[in-house]
């Protein structure tokens, strides 16, 4: 099992990436940078949290067109299973692999907490350690996570499957006071048509041991790294 974890100029998370996928995978992924045009040979591809380019105006859309994402793209389409957290969420929708775009929070300040989340749809490569309903907790850190899909996207996410988390509370509702950035629906991820592909605002690389403060990022990993092995 290999995996690469990208690397932007900025980034911050792009360490954590590596440790939570190493301690699952129980070697290190390769470290790509932004500037490479190819891809060492994988089966996982990570697109890292943080603030690529200094978290500036559409960070995720200047990210977008460094020229190691349309090697990230073509796997993408053909299959290569994609983690894309936080600001690799907006890299992922500025892309085109994932419906939806990231606003600036409804409440215009960055959030920096942990927060709980609701399972939506199962996912067996990506949520397969968890139930379908169950509430699961990751940190979130972000300016920009207020998703938004246009009636026709979400009337696709709902009926096909493809909402992953929903921001809730500790018992699993899912209400107007959970919703953290005024995301629609409180949509805190999603997948692509495929299944391959999975954006999420939240990081789980950031709880993967009780010394962080809890493991249900390590849960998250165990099972995505075993599901590909």
């Amino acid at each position: 099992m290999k995996a690469a974890v990208i690397v932007f100029p900025g980034s911050n998370c792009d360490r954590d990436m590596k440790v939570a996928i190493e301690q699952s995978m129980g070697k290190s992924p390769d470290m790509v940078w932004h500037g490479d045009t190819e891809l060492p040979e994988t089966d996982l591809i990570a697109i890292p949290g943080g603030f690529s380019y200094g978290d500036y105006l559409r960070c995720g859309a200047i990210a977008g067109n460094s020229p190691i994402m349309r090697e990230v793209v073509k796997k993408a389409a053909n299959g290569t299973p994609v983690l894309a957290v936080c600001n690799g969420f907006q890299v992922a929708t500025e892309t085109g692999m994932l419906m939806g775009a990231l606003l600036r929070n409804a409440n215009q300040k960055f959030i920096c907490k942990d927060v709980d989340l609701k399972v939506i749809s199962q996912n067996e490569r990506f949520v397969g350690a968890f139930e379908q309903g169950q509430t699961v907790r990751f940190p979130v850190a972000h300016h920009d996570g207020n998703f938004y899909a246009d009636d026709e996207s979400l009337k696709r996410l709902n009926g096909e499957g493809m909402i992953a988390f929903k921001y809730a509370n500790s018992e699993g509702e899912v209400t107007d006071d959970t919703n953290i950035n005024g995301s629609v629906e409180n949509i805190a991820g999603i997948y692509n048509e495929a299944g391959n592909i999975l954006g999420l605002m939240p990081h789980p690389e950031r709880l993967i041991s009780d010394q962080l403060g809890g493991t249900d990022g390590k849960t998250f990993f165990d099972n995505l790294i075993n599901s590909l092995n």
